[in-house]
C-alpha cells in the first residue's frame, strides 16, 4: 500500500442544493456541516464557484470561507475553485492574501478553468480560450506570490501595470495552491508545472465521464510535467474525490441515497450540465455507480474498501475527498461523515493502532495477570488478617 501514514480527509463542497429548495437554509446547512466537520476532524474543505444552472449557489467561495472561518477552530478552507478566466489575476491574488491573515493561515487557493460552461457564456467566455487563460493567469499569480519587485504584464485579457502584492501572505513562502483536474488532464499538467496540489475527480473515469486516462496516467502527467520545470511531484500531496455515504448497513445507505442521487445525476449533470447520461432509469444510477466501484455507498468497512482500491488503481494518494451532495436528510449526511471519522479515519491515520495493540497484547496476558491479580488479594487478605490477629492479642 502506498498511502501515507496519514491520510488526511475533506469534502469537495460544490454545493448541489435542488433548485425547489430554500437556498437560504441551503447555505446555512453548508455552514453548520462545515462547524460538525471541523469538530469531528476533518482536514480540509473546498468550496466552490459557480453562477448558473440553479443548483451550485455558491457565487465567491472567498466570501462563503470568511464566514465559515468564524465558525470552526481548524480545519482548512479552500476554494474550490476559481475559474480563473472570469477574474483578474491581481484582484485573485489579493483576497486570497487577506482571507489568509483573516484565517491566520487556514486557507487555500484552488483554481481551475470554470466547470460550468455556461458561466463563461454569460461572461462571454469563448470555452475554448478558458484552459490557456487558466494557466496564463496561474502563472502570474505564481509571480505576484513570489516574486517582491512589481512587474508590468499585458495579455489579450488583462493588463497588469507596475502589479505587486503590497500585503504578503501570512503563510510563508505562501498559501497551499491547489489545481483540479475534473475534465482534461490539464489540471495535472499545470500542478506539475508549478509544483502544486492536484486534485482529481475519480467519478471522471465513470460511465459518462469526461476522459480516458486512468488515474495512473494522469498522475504521470504530473510528473513529466514537474520534471521538465525542476518540481518533484509528491503523492501525500494529491487529492482523490469520491461520491460517498455511509449509514448502518448498505441496503439502508442505498435505500437512503437511491431518490436523491438519481436525480442529481439525471437532472443535473445530464438534463442542465449536459454529461453523457447513465442509461437506465433514475433511481437505478445508483446500482451501476456502485456496482462498478466508482461510488461508495454502503458501510465504513465499504469506504475503507474502496480507498484501498484507490490506492492500487491511482498508485498512491494523500487525501481522500468526500464530494458533499445531499443524498439523505441533513442529520444522516452528518452521521454518514461520523461513521466516517469514527470508523474510517483511524485505520488510515494510526490513531488506533496502538490501542488495538495495548488491547491484544494484555488479552494473550488475562489469565496469567489474573493469577497474579488473586495471588495478590489473598496475600493481601492474609496479611491483614495476621495482622487483626495480633491486635486482639
Amino acid at each position: 500500500m502506498a498511502l501515507p501514514k496519514r491520510l488526511e480527509f475533506g469534502i469537495f463542497l460544490a454545493p448541489f442544493h435542488a433548485p425547489f429548495d430554500n437556498p437560504t437554509l441551503a447555505l446555512q446547512r453548508d455552514l453548520e456541516l462545515l462547524e460538525w466537520l471541523d469538530y469531528l476532524g476533518y482536514d480540509m474543505a473546498w468550496i466552490g464557484e459557480h453562477h448558473s444552472c440553479g443548483w451550485e449557489t455558491i457565487s465567491s467561495p472567498e466570501i462563503f470561507i470568511a464566514a465559515a472561518a468564524e465558525r470552526t477552530k481548524r480545519i482548512r478552507l479552500g476554494t474550490g475553485v476559481i475559474p480563473l478566466p472570469y477574474h483578474h489575476p491581481l484582484l485573485v491574488a489579493n483576497r486570497m492574501v487577506l482571507l489568509d491573515h483573516l484565517t491566520r493561515g487556514r486557507v487555500a487557493l484552488g483554481v481551475g478553468p470554470g466547470a460550468l460552461n455556461s458561466d463563461g457564456h454569460m461572461l462571454g467566455l469563448v470555452h475554448e480560450n478558458a484552459r490557456p487563460r487558466m494557466e496564463e493567469s496561474l502563472d502570474v499569480i505564481m509571480r505576484l506570490l513570489t516574486e517582491q519587485e512589481p512587474f508590468t504584464y499585458r495579455s489579450d485579457w488583462f493588463e497588469l501595470v507596475d502589479a505587486h502584492l503590497q500585503l504578503r501572505p501570512y503563510t510563508q513562502p505562501h498559501f497551499e495552491l491547489m489545481v483540479a483536474s475534473a475534465q482534461s488532464p490539464i489540471g495535472m499538467k499545470l500542478a506539475g508545472k508549478h509544483g502544486l496540489t492536484p486534485v482529481s475527480l475519480t467519478f471522471a473515469r465513470s460511465p459518462g465521464g469526461f476522459y480516458h486516462n486512468t488515474l495512473k496516467d494522469l498522475w504521470e502527467i504530473g510528473v513529466e510535467s514537474g520534471a521538465q520545470h525542476g518540481h518533484e511531484m509528491k503523492r501525500e500531496d494529491w487529492g482523490l474525490v469520491q461520491h460517498v455515504f455511509l449509514a448502518d448497513s448498505k441496503k439502508e445507505a442505498m435505500s437512503i441515497a437511491r431518490k436523491n442521487s438519481g436525480l442529481l445525476m439525471r437532472e443535473y449533470f445530464d438534463k442542465v450540465v449536459g454529461n453523457p447520461p447513465i442509461d437506465g432509469p433514475a433511481d437505478q444510477i445508483i446500482d451501476k455507480m456502485v456496482d462498478d466501484g466508482v461510488w461508495c455507498i454502503g458501510t465504513p468497512d465499504d469506504l475503507a474498501d474502496s480507498i484501498h482500491r484507490l490506492d492500487e488503481e491511482s498508485g498512491g494518494f494523500g487525501k481522500f475527498i468526500f464530494l458533499a451532495t445531499e443524498l439523505g436528510t441533513h442529520e444522516q449526511m452528518k452521521y454518514s461523515y461520523e461513521l466516517a471519522a469514527r470508523y474510517v479515519m483511524p485505520k488510515f491515520q494510526g490513531s488506533t493502532a496502538s490501542l488495538n495493540m495495548s488491547f491484544e497484547f494484555f488479552k494473550g496476558k488475562r489469565d496469567a495477570l489474573a493469577e497474579e491479580r488473586e495471588t495478590a488479594l489473598s496475600s493481601a487478605g492474609q496479611a491483614y488478617e495476621e495482622e487483626r490477629a495480633a491486635w486482639r492479642k
